[in-house]
């Protein structure tokens, strides 16, 4: 069975699912956030399980709808957000490009996708928070660390919205190539795969709670 759903209508050409992972404090919400609703808030909160949105956007003349899960961090919901690998076409791995710590991590997430996502998953890798003038992470070995692993490596600020929408517009230029042009018969059953991971089933953000999940289901 395919692992994508293409679902084929007046809204939307493709349906994929995208995760955002990597540490604590990387600034993934804020990616989120700043790509869907062109905001951006200094407020750090923790990401409690995981936060779901939809973006809808134009790329190459196909209309696409992303279902974008901003998975949490911190070790303790490492279990929770495992099963949220399963179904993914494309991942971005975020790293804080001040903060060395998230940077060393990668391998670690790296082997996470490795056990708990599709083989044939699409994964970029974002440096974050390059506005920042206390940089730890160079550019160099960032694009190392991504070359050794066969992916992109795009850098990024939600603060000041660098980069920021040409990111999903790469992991999604690459789900496209993989999967190709729709394929209807393909539909039914993916597609009630996907329906399985329902924002309802999950423990909500601390800032959005219920009300976001809602909207999400429209």
């Amino acid at each position: 069975m395919s692992d994508y759903y293409v679902q084929q209508s007046s809204e939307c050409d493709y349906l994929f699912k995208v995760l955002l992972i990597g540490n604590s404090g990387v600034g993934k919400s804020c990616m989120l956030m700043r790509f869907s609703e062109n905001q951006f808030t200094n407020h750090f909160y923790n990401t409690i399980g995981v936060d779901f949105k939809i973006k809808v956007f134009q790329i190459d003349k196909s209309t696409v709808k992303l279902q974008i899960w901003d998975t949490a961090g911190q070790d303790r919901f490492r279990t929770i957000t495992s099963s949220y690998y399963r179904g993914a076409q494309g991942i971005i791995i975020v790293f804080d490009v001040t903060d060395r710590e998230s940077f060393n991590q990668i391998r670690q997430w790296m082997q996470e996708i490795d056990k708990f996502a599709a083989e044939s998953v699409n994964k970029i890798l974002v440096g974050n928070k390059i506005d920042s003038s206390q940089r730890r992470v160079s550019t160099d070995e960032a694009e190392a660390l991504a070359k050794s692993y066969s992916i992109s490596y795009i850098e990024t600020s939600a603060k000041t919205n660098i980069n920021i929408e040409n990111c999903f517009s790469l992991i999604t230029r690459q789900i496209i190539q993989r999967v190709g042009k729709p394929n209807q018969n393909q539909k039914s059953k993916v597609g009630m795969k996907l329906q399985q991971n329902s924002p309802q089933q999950q423990t909500q953000n601390k800032k959005g709670g219920e009300q976001d999940s809602q909207c999400c289901m429209s």
